[in-house]
């Protein structure tokens, strides 16, 4: 990869950098990330931390549930991560934060036994009852 995939937070305090593309894309309908985010869904693109710095700003840590960090501006309250400790080798990043986010569309939607009634998902990608890393429904 030629170029660095950037993005940061609303305000433009909090900036990331990752030097290699997202191993996964995810639209995530869970409960947790639906609160965290103040939105129906989030996508997140999941990047391995070796590949990944911040480059301008910090990020507030919130930690939502046992194990899993939330991390997000300050100033703004932009949500930008999800970190778990069942998984430290990677950080999710708010997919829509990136600064071409169009460049990365989710390819799976997940937690859809938590997604609202009227969510629409993608009829086209696979469909994950749970996590991601569950198979996907048949």
């Amino acid at each position: 990869m030629d170029e660095a995939i950037e993005g940061g937070c609303l305000c433009g305090r909090t900036r990331y950098r990752a030097t290699r593309p997202p191993s996964a894309t995810t639209n995530c309908h869970c409960r947790s990330c639906r609160m965290a985010a103040g939105a129906s869904g989030v996508a997140w693109a999941v990047f391995s931390r070796e590949d990944f710095t911040f480059s301008a700003g910090e990020r507030v840590i919130y930690h939502s549930s046992p194990g899993v960090q939330r991390g997000f501006c300050g100033r703004c309250g932009t949500s930008l991560t999800y970190e778990s400790d069942h998984d430290p080798d990677v950080i999710e990043v708010n997919l829509v934060t990136l600064d071409h986010a169009d460049d990365f569309p989710p390819e799976r939607e997940s937690w859809l036994d938590d997604a609202l009634p009227w969510e629409v998902v993608d009829p086209d990608l696979p469909h994950h009852r749970g996590s991601r890393k569950e198979p996907p429904d048949a």
